[in-house]
């Protein structure tokens, strides 16, 4: 018995519970039957530990021990093979960031046999002044020491790109001046590699006067380098010591050249062919980066792209073992072996010709036939009635790039119809120039201001003597300066701050011309109920210039897939092998640019990198810069390994569908900067440069590479201001801003807002002069401004120029000025 309040345990069966088959209903069904009733489904099945492959605890731990342990070894031999027998030389590039220091000093201590090393003065680097090879057989290393002129800013980065370590010689006082900091700046923005900290003098100070030093020193490296050590570079221990840290630092990986494989020209030699200025440039070189492939293109930075004929292999001219040379033993296939240092008469190798069935082509735009489509002949009757067409065509004003059927629907009334009037909307430059501009100051009355004959003589002696009256009384500085000064120039400056300034306070607002119509004026603008939400087709009314690009369907998907297969690419010329490249059709201005004392830089392209698209980069504006930048004015781009003129637009970096056009390029927010250039795989750094009237290039901005992809939307707001005449309540009469009751009939359907965040919309039109009635959310305020948002889609400028012109070296501006202080118009 149970006693009461206590509950009976149910019963649980066991493990030999007997399970009967399930009740058959009806007649037997076959195989097929069942398996077009299930329609594919299988009934789930419970998996065991071991068919799910579950791990335990430790089996985890040990697999993250294993994967710990590759990636260490792997970082350790690709560490350990740069500089040895099996790798490239290390590229040390000497940078002086002080104007009274001398680099050429420290490239001479690294040239004594005190350090232990021995100089290849023949394996030098083409176009670099000062470079040469050592090897140092104490650490079995090697490297190639090359001092670099900072005054060329295109150099300067161009080495940096290729170079495994920087040496920043700085002043034992001041450590950098305002040049050096302005080249640290681009080289930051670029990618930085591994770096070492230089100074001389410190050493010959007193004891007490050397720890002051070094601690002054260290407070102004540590700004830019918090966790760098500082080097004497004085004695030959210094220099053994250097050479040490040079060759066991942590290597900083640049991800836009560890994907691609890279050379710098050792030895260059140019053959001229039967075309006028091209030729065949043979390139000698370590191969870096990923190994590299004859059948790819190649770039050389400031020239363009290119294809490869040959490669050869030539042997090593900084052979480890350099002390005591000996001759190669050859391989099982007759291959004499590159890295053992063979006899200098040794026949030079050619490692692989390119297959013209598989080499890339040079192509970078698209090839559209303008005619292709399906077509019908037209019959003479239709022809006839065409023609007649034509005759009788009216005029009318429409926007270019408008088509025939597009036109038909654009109404045209007699009065503003002219057959000799052109159409003020040419082009999108000339919105933005109509609408930018500021009135001219002109006299209203109809008074005469021009003087009379008697009173010019006397203008003329007062302007003698106001003349000698200056001149006797103005300075010999003062007059001088004002010789240097370019007025244009001002006025330019001027009017762009001005511009700027009044964007900032007044953004996007523009004024309703009066000896126009407005529909015709912004008919190619149209409202947005909202700018986030309401929808813009990206393939509707595209320019022509977007049939002479390419476009990825997935761009992102593509990019992986590409920087995938590069890594796991393991044929061609491998990484640390010295090879000699046969680049095709070289202009001889290469040659020419080499010999002037230039740097020559390779790069292998990955597939799709010479083909033109539109080009987004994530720049933000650098502070050192204080002059507006006005949307598709020319700058000076560096992306990656190139560097290239263009006049991009600006936008904002937002996560919609649809990105408003900035007219300045802001400071203190991210920029989108979209233009016209050759595809990129990012990662990689971008600098951006304006190049002034008298050569010189500042540094605008600087960012990354965002994305490929021509259907982002980029829209242009303008805003049309009214001020409300009549209150009452939630209706007012608004005016000035449309002057002729056509233009309010017209935009009637776009909504209305205020600066304090009422709603509304047009009513009707009152008169014939531009007054409207208009109805809001809730009652007007009568220092309230209407307002009326209008948006167009715009594109960049086609003016993508592959050849930069060099810079001439840089200064700092000595008086600027302030936009908070400019009066406005």
């Amino acid at each position: 018995m149970v006693a009461q309040g206590e509950k009976q345990q149910g019963h649980r069966p066991g493990v030999y519970k007997q399970k009967n088959k399930g009740h058959k209903h009806g007649k037997h069904r076959t195989k097929g039957e069942i398996e077009r009733e299930n329609k594919g489904r299988v009934s789930v099945i419970a998996l065991t530990k071991k068919q799910r492959k579950e791990q335990r605890k430790i089996d985890r731990k040990n697999k993250a021990n294993q994967l710990r342990k590759n990636k260490r070894d792997m970082v350790l031999t690709e560490k350990r093979r740069l500089g040895s027998r099996d790798g490239p030389p290390i590229l040390v590039a000497v940078v002086s960031l002080h104007a009274a220091v001398d680099a050429g000093a420290v490239t001479k201590l690294l040239r004594q046999e005190g350090a232990g090393g021995v100089v290849h003065q023949e394996h030098s680097v083409s176009g670099a002044s000062d470079s040469f090879g050592l090897v140092v057989p104490r650490f079995k290393q090697r490297f190639t020491v090359l001092r670099t002129n900072t005054d060329d800013i295109h150099s300067l980065l161009d080495v940096a790109k290729m170079a495994d370590s920087l040496v920043f010689v700085l002043d034992s006082a001041e450590g950098w001046d305002s040049y050096g900091d302005y080249c640290l700046s681009c080289l930051f923005a670029q990618g930085l590699p591994s770096y070492a900290l230089v100074c001389q003098g410190v050493s010959d100070l007193p004891v007490k006067k050397k720890v002051d030093c070094r601690r002054a020193l260290s407070k102004v490296t540590e700004i830019r380098f918090p966790d760098a050590r500082l080097f004497s570079l004085d004695t030959e221990q210094d220099v053994t010591l250097l050479l040490r840290h040079l060759g066991t630092q942590r290597q900083r990986k640049l991800g836009f050249r560890s994907r691609r494989s890279h050379l710098l020209g050792q030895h260059v030699t140019f053959t001229p062919s039967g075309s006028a200025g091209l030729g065949t440039l043979c390139v000698s070189g370590y191969v870096r980066g990923r190994p590299l492939q004859v059948d790819r293109l190649v770039h050389i930075s400031g020239h363009g792209d290119f294809q490869l004929s040959q490669i050869d292999a030539p042997m090593d001219p900084l052979p480890l073992n350099a002390t005591v040379p000996r001759a190669s033993k050859p391989g099982k296939d007759g291959a004499v072996d590159m890295m053992d240092g063979g006899e200098a008469d040794a026949p030079v190798r050619v490692l692989m010709k390119a297959d013209p069935s598989c080499r890339e082509s040079l192509q970078t735009e698209a090839e559209v036939d303008p005619m292709d489509g399906e077509q019908t002949w037209p019959t003479e009757s239709e022809l006839l009635e065409a023609e007649e067409t034509r005759k009788n065509k009216r005029v009318m004003k429409v926007p270019k790039g408008t088509s025939d059927y597009q036109a038909a629907w654009i109404v045209d009334n007699d009065e503003n119809d002219d057959p000799d009037e052109e159409s003020s909307e040419d082009d999108d430059d000339c919105d933005d120039e109509m609408m930018d501009e500021a009135p001219d100051n002109e006299s209203q009355d109809g008074g005469s201001d021009l003087p009379s004959e008697e009173d010019d003589d006397d203008g003329e002696e007062e302007e003698e003597e106001e003349e000698e009256l200056c001149s006797t009384e103005r300075a010999g500085p003062d007059q001088r300066y004002d010789e240097h000064v370019d007025e244009v120039a001002e006025e330019e400056d001027l009017k762009r701050y001005r511009e700027a300034r009044a964007n900032e306070m007044f953004p996007d607002e523009v004024d309703t011309p009066l000896d126009m119509a407005a529909k015709i004026r912004f008919q190619r603008y149209r409202g947005l109920k909202s700018f986030r939400s309401s929808p813009w087709d990206p393939m509707e009314n595209l320019p022509h210039n977007y049939s002479r690009i390419f476009q990825f369907q997935s761009f992102e998907r593509t990019r992986r897939r590409i920087l995938a297969e590069a890594a796991e690419e393991e044929e061609g010329a491998m990484v640390g092998w010295y090879v000699t490249l046969h680049v095709c059709d070289v202009p001889s201005s290469v040659m020419e640019g080499v010999q002037a004392g230039k740097p020559l830089v390779l790069v292998s392209l990955l597939p799709h990198e010479q083909k033109m698209s539109v080009m987004h980069l994530l720049v933000r504006r650098h502070p050192s810069n204080i002059d507006p930048i006005k949307s598709k004015e020319e700058l000076v781009l560096h992306c990656g390994f190139r560097r290239f003129r263009a006049s991009p637009i600006f936008s904002q970096h937002t996560s919609a569908d649809k990105h408003k056009m900035e007219r300045f390029l802001m400071p203190g927010t991210p920029s989108v900067v979209s233009v016209y250039a050759p595809i990129t795989f990012p990662p990689t750094g971008v600098l951006l440069f304006k190049q002034r009237d008298d050569g010189v290039q500042d540094l605008v901005a600087t960012g990354s590479l965002l994305s490929c992809d021509p259907r982002r939307v980029v829209l242009k707001r303008i805003v049309l201001s009214g001020h409300p005449f009549k209150i009452n309540r939630r209706s007012a009469v608004v005016r000035y801003m449309f002057f002729n009751r056509d233009d309010i009939m017209w935009f009637k359907p776009v909504e209305l807002r205020t600066k304090w965040g009422r709603r509304g919309h047009i009513k009707e039109a009152l008169g014939t002069h531009g007054h409207m009635k208009c109805v809001f959310d809730s009652q007007l305020c009568s220092q309230d401004t209407v307002l009326m948002n209008l948006y167009k889609r715009i594109y960049p400028r086609w003016t993508y120029d592959p050849y930069v012109p060099l810079p001439l070296p840089w200064f700092k501006r000595e008086s600027t000025v302030d936009v908070q202080d400019l009066d406005m118009e």
